[in-house]
């Protein structure tokens, strides 16, 4: 467009829809309209630009900055200030999570900085319902190539030496299997997209599709040439409404350019592509099931072999990827399999791409090389751990894969030494567990969703991952015995042995994991009641309680102090702390950081109010003496006058014991006399 000399693209991925950029997007508009600049600046809805977490947002070229978190109402300020007068507004710029510093363009943020984008080329930088736009970035230059100058061998020998694997969760190398579907004998043979993107916690598919779908299609034409097949299908969830108008409007538009149909670029090739909805099982992920539901059938899993490139859909040879496996081909034929190889390690080839989930300060869509360290990841990219929280694991490859714990955290993400660990580099679906996760009732989450999306074929899965969930269910209650955790792991081995199909054989997988890396909890679970994250709610009364090596009943102090009851407050905490005083000046307090009001804005000063408790107790007279059991005429005898000894001869004192205390300063209190300066911890108190 003449003129143009600004570009506002705002982001219109699924993620931004739901959090109102369409409002965002028509704000602009009236206000550029307002002040007559339409014919200056262009307005564009894009794909998933990637920062999910940070919509509605907004990107303004040339410059490339980047507008977070959007209100209808910052449209006027933007306009006026950015597009009539070149300002930036500063407000509404992208602040770094542990300086607070505004980073003015994308280009600095290091979530944006730190990735290399080939699958994610086109996504939040083109119109998905413009195909001009994407032909305008070398769309359909591929396809041209290669039905007007190489041959299917030297396509698929193409894709073969680029070394780029399945992105579904196999990780089975690409070429190879176009190259079994090429060998494959059959007058009819199909091409399938698999587009069923059911982990939790998962939205790489899907963000392709509503932000690039072009790419998709293209890549299908060229693997329909290289193999022989004539038709294809897209096998999309019901639950991506807008992944499916967008890929339906570009089928529409690739139609009426001609690369889709009858003699494609007049070289006598026909192929056509075709959407089918599925109902939203996870099943159906599975190549078998998802073939068969394409069938107009039941969803469910059958033995392979024969494997679908041999037999497939309606009984004839067919080649199945995923989308993210589809968007790499483009970009491999035009610039070459030695370009593409260049990323990654020797034997994971390419990038990959993650949906950054969880305890993360930047959650949202990330692509990097194949064989970045996980630290890389989490913290460089994702920003580290919101709240100062301490890293835990990251849950990879989804209800299939595993956890990486932090003594792992610089793993090379890489198909091979993931699987090292337990886990699978699998879909790219990349859950963050922080201190706060419990992973024992994380394993119960993974596992109950299995449980509940199998298709119940086969009774390994259907009957043994019910029994895997009963257990846990009865661990996280507090009502698991040690002999749970071998029947655990029985149960896990035999599944993974004997399991129909894929799902059903991985399915133990983040028992396993977690079994093998964070046991102690499981123990803690079943020996002491103990679930030090504070998840589980059977084993405590308050999460503020569980999180106090004490066992302070915080939550009912804080109830009394707040009715004005602050002798039956200091009753309470004397009950369990003989230092109400001390503590509530030197504890590091973690129960403040377990509080629920947190969640919605500070943690209540549980510490202080403890502090204000004994301080009114000290103030009054007489100050509160907890009961004594009747004297036993028994003496103890406590070596050490540190707040152990001391906290000692407290109980036994309150027992009926006669204490002694014995200690060699000539003051007591240990480390709390003679270790902590004064106006830390005055002498009188």
């Amino acid at each position: 467009m003449e003129g143009v000399r600004a570009h506002v693209l705002v982001c219109a991925g699924a993620a931004c829809v739901s959090s109102g950029c369409r409002e965002i997007r028509d704000a602009i508009v009236n206000k550029v309209q307002e002040h007559n600049l339409q014919e200056e600046i262009k307005i564009i809805e894009t794909g998933c630009i990637g920062s999910c977490d940070l919509g509605p947002l907004v990107l303004i070229y040339p410059e490339g900055v980047f507008y977070q978190k959007l209100k209808p109402e910052d449209a006027d300020e933007i306009v006026k200030e950015h597009l009539l007068k070149g300002r930036i507004v500063e407000r509404l710029l992208y602040k770094e999570p542990g300086t607070a510093q505004a980073i003015p363009s994308f280009k600095e943020m290091d979530f944006f900085k730190n990735q290399t984008k080939i699958v994610l080329r086109n996504c939040g930088v083109i119109d998905p319902r413009n195909i001009e736009e994407y032909i305008a970035r070398d769309g359909y230059q591929a396809l041209a190539k290669a039905l007007t100058s190489m041959s299917r061998e030297e396509v698929i020998d193409e894709v073969q030496k680029s070394g780029l694997r399945g992105r579904g969760g196999g990780g089975f190398p690409t070429g190879l299997k176009w190259k079994f579907a090429f060998q494959s004998p059959g007058d009819t043979k199909y091409v399938i997209c698999n587009a069923d993107e059911g982990d939790p916690g998962a939205f790489m598919d899907r963000s392709v599709l509503e932000g690039d779908p072009h790419s998709v299609i293209e890549a299908m034409t060229i693997a329909a040439y290289a193999i022989g097949a004539s038709q294809g299908y897209v096998y999309v969830r019901a639950e991506y409404p807008l992944a499916i108008e967008r890929l339906t409007w570009a089928i529409g538009q690739a139609r009426e350019y001609k690369f889709l149909g009858k003699n494609i670029f007049e070289t006598g090739f026909n192929f056509d592509l075709d959407i089918r909805i599925g109902a939203g099982a996870f099943v159906c992920g599975e190549e078998t099931a998802l073939m068969i539901s394409i069938e107009g059938k039941r969803g469910e899993p059958r033995p392979r072999p024969p494997f679908p490139v041999v037999r497939g859909l309606f009984n004839a040879p067919t080649l199945i990827n995923n989308v993210e496996t589809y968007a790499n081909i483009p970009a491999i034929i035009v610039r070459g399999a030695e370009w593409y190889a260049k990323f990654g390690t020797e034997k994971s080839k390419g990038t990959k791409v993650f949906a950054l989930a969880g305890a993360v300060n930047n959650t949202g869509l990330v692509e990097i090389p194949m064989g970045t360290p996980l630290g890389d990841i989490v913290f460089n990219i994702g920003g580290g751990i919101p709240k100062g929280k301490k890293y835990k694991a990251a849950q990879l490859g989804g209800p299939s894969g595993g956890c990486i714990p932090i003594e792992h955290l610089n793993t090379p993400v890489d198909y091979e030494s993931v699987v090292e660990l337990g886990a699978i580099v699998g879909s790219g679906g990349l859950i963050v567990a922080d201190e706060d996760t419990c992973m024992v009732d994380f394993a119960r989450f993974f596992l109950d969703f299995v449980q509940h999306e199998s298709c119940g074929k086969c009774p390994p899965c259907r009957i043994g991952t019910k029994r895997m969930l009963e257990i846990l269910n009865r661990i996280t209650q507090g009502k698991g015995v040690p002999e749970d955790i071998d029947d655990l792991i029985e149960l896990a081995t035999r599944i993974k042995d004997s399991a129909l199909c894929g799902l059903g054989q991985t399915a133990p997988n983040p028992v396993l994991s977690t079994l093998r890396f964070f046991k102690h909890e499981y123990i803690e679970h079943i020996v002491d009641k103990h679930c030090r994250a504070g998840v589980c709610s059977s084993l405590f009364d308050a999460p503020c309680q569980n999180a106090c090596p004490t066992d302070q009943s915080a939550w009912g102090y804080v109830t009394l102090i707040s009715e004005g009851k602050f002798k039956e407050a200091i009753a309470l905490i004397k009950e369990t702390n003989p230092f109400p005083a001390v503590l509530g000046r030197v504890c590091v307090h973690p129960c403040e950081s377990k509080c629920r009001r947190g969640q919605i804005d500070q943690p209540i000063a549980i510490c202080s109010l403890k502090r204000f408790a004994a301080d009114v107790d000290m103030s009054t007279f007489p100050s509160y003496r907890p009961p004594v059991e009747r004297p036993k005429n028994k003496k103890v005898a406590v070596i050490g006058a540190g707040p152990a000894g001391l906290s000692g001869a407290y109980f036994l004192a309150r027992k009926g014991y006669g204490v002694t205390v014995f200690e060699a300063l000539p003051v007591a209190g240990g480390m709390l006399a003679v270790g902590i300066p004064d106006y830390r911890l005055p002498k009188v108190i």
